[in-house]
């Protein structure tokens, strides 16, 4: 089997972890490519064995990996997508960060994952993903999110105003700070602050979730994923920041941007014991007496 480490790095505190998993990994006679900036932590636990691989792009690692793990949290996850793109590479996410939705393997939990995926025990999950239409140059060729696609004002100035059409037909028009066009994936990230709904991620459907809109009475709204979404942004101000996941650009105000579902899917590795319900109430403390 062929594996690729992801990760943007980890302090000391993660040798021994890292340094486990690169000796099962060596034990099962696996092929290993290493991201780049991922080497010098690989070179300070396991220097004697860091002969290895490295990918720095998309191209790099086609064709070298039959399955991707993602050490971080989950916006090192996201960050993974760049690179796997289409290329149907499923992705582990170990989770070194915090809450972890995506990330679902724990530190303690690893040595154990990483057998099960040796032992071709696992599942591939679909995620889908959006994909931003004509603007394959602003985004440098990344033009599609996992989580969300966001519109904000710019810091100080007024509300936005927000034009969102579906399929052609008006769906409202927004006064407000911004707009969240999300995933299930992305219903437990951006679009769940702002008080959208948790949507499993095998619905076919994409989320419209307003930030902090003037109308009271405005609410998210739940689509079909085979909608195409058109969006016109005005107001006072010349500009507003759009987000792919965790890529931000400025862009001026009168762009209409075109917004339909990738035509490939993000494959996201799914042990035997997890569940995304139980995710769910481990992470949000769903069940628990917090009163004391």
């Amino acid at each position: 089997m062929r594996i690729a480490l992801y990760g943007r790095g980890f302090g000391p505190d993660y040798d021994g972890l890292m340094k486990e998993v690169l000796r099962v990994l060596r034990n099962a006679g696996t092929e290993t490519i290493v991201y780049t900036s991922l080497m010098n932590d690989i070179m300070r636990c396991d220097a004697e064995n860091a002969d290895y691989q490295t990918f720095n792009t998309y191209e790099q690692l086609k064709d070298k990996a039959d399955v991707l793990f993602s050490f971080g949290g989950d916006g090192t996850m996201l960050d993974s997508v760049e690179y796997v793109r289409d290329t149907a590479i499923p992705v582990l996410g170990i989770n070194m960060g915090r809450l972890g939705f995506l990330s679902s393997v724990s530190s303690n939990e690893t040595i154990d994952a990483v057998n099960k995926i040796l032992k071709g025990d696992f599942e591939v999950e679909k995620r889908s993903l959006l994909e931003l239409v004509g603007e394959e140059q602003r985004f440098k060729g990344i033009n599609y999110a996992l989580n969300e696609l966001s519109l904000m004002r710019k810091d100080g100035s007024s509300l936005i105003v927000i034009q969102v059409f579906v399929d052609d037909k008006l769906l409202n028009t927004y006064w407000a700070d911004g707009l969240i066009l999300a995933t299930p994936t992305g219903s437990t990230a951006y679009s769940l602050s702002a008080g959208g709904p948790i949507v499993a991620p095998n619905n076919d459907s994409f989320l419209i979730t307003p930030i902090s809109a003037h109308n009271l009475s405005v609410r998210p709204v739940v689509i079909s994923d085979k909608s195409v979404v058109k969006i016109k942004v005005d107001g006072r101000c010349d500009a507003y920041d759009l987000s792919l996941d965790s890529r931000t650009k400025l862009v001026d105000k009168g762009l209409q941007l075109e917004v339909k579902k990738a035509g490939f899917s993000f494959n996201m590795v799914k042990l035997p014991e997890k569940d995304f319900f139980e995710a769910i109430r481990k992470k949000l403390l769903w069940g628990n007496d917090v009163r004391n």
